[in-house]
């Protein structure tokens, strides 16, 4: 039997936890609103994102984990990879991400290239000492697809973080981030 339980859990309504940071902090830039987290999409890379709000992610070495949040675009992509979703860092670097991704002119959860037409997804990592397993559930679905699974570097200074980037200069692109959670899997 299979059961889970909850490390922590942000519903991002009214305000944010103590322990987020900001990477590249530009506080015009993000807000509170609808009971959600809303980030403008700003122009830029994984290496250049702005307004990524970081945690300390869980030991990977005492178990597996699934790490959820609900992604919303408040307004449709138009740029090439303009996207959305949970970015892993080892040691301050990024190293593996689950988004939702404009490629080509249509929407898809990468890793995987699952094609993606819903507004509103549920995104989720699962991760343990050396793999991950990135899973995705459109809105109104109950169960959750695989998108993608492989190997992870060992842990180190692990963080996870909700993040969006590859926004138009020209336009303000929002997304809208809720009901994160961190939950421990136990068999």
């Amino acid at each position: 039997m299979s059961t889970e339980e909850i490390l922590f859990q942000d519903s991002f309504a009214g305000s944010i936890d103590s322990d987020w940071t900001w990477l590249r902090e530009d506080p015009a830039c993000w807000r509170s609103a609808d009971d959600a987290l809303e980030i403008r999409v700003e122009p830029g890379v994984a290496g250049t994102v702005k307004n990524a709000l970081l945690r300390p992610a869980p030991d990977r070495r005492e178990g597996s984990y699934a790490i959820d949040v609900t992604v919303t675009n408040l307004s449709l992509p138009i740029q090439q990879y303009e996207q959305a979703g949970i970015t892993w860092y080892v040691d301050d670097e990024p190293v593996f991400k689950i988004v939702k991704e404009l490629i080509d002119g249509e929407l898809f959860i990468i890793p995987g290239r699952a094609p993606m037409e819903s507004v509103t997804v549920e995104l989720r990592v699962i991760v343990n000492a050396d793999s991950f397993t990135a899973q995705f559930r459109p809105d109104g679905e109950t169960e959750f697809q695989t998108a993608a699974t492989g190997e992870l570097a060992a842990p180190g200074e692990d963080q996870v973080s909700v993040q969006c980037y590859n926004g138009p200069p020209e336009a303000e692109h929002w997304i809208q981030f809720r009901n994160f959670k961190i939950t421990k899997l136990n068999d």
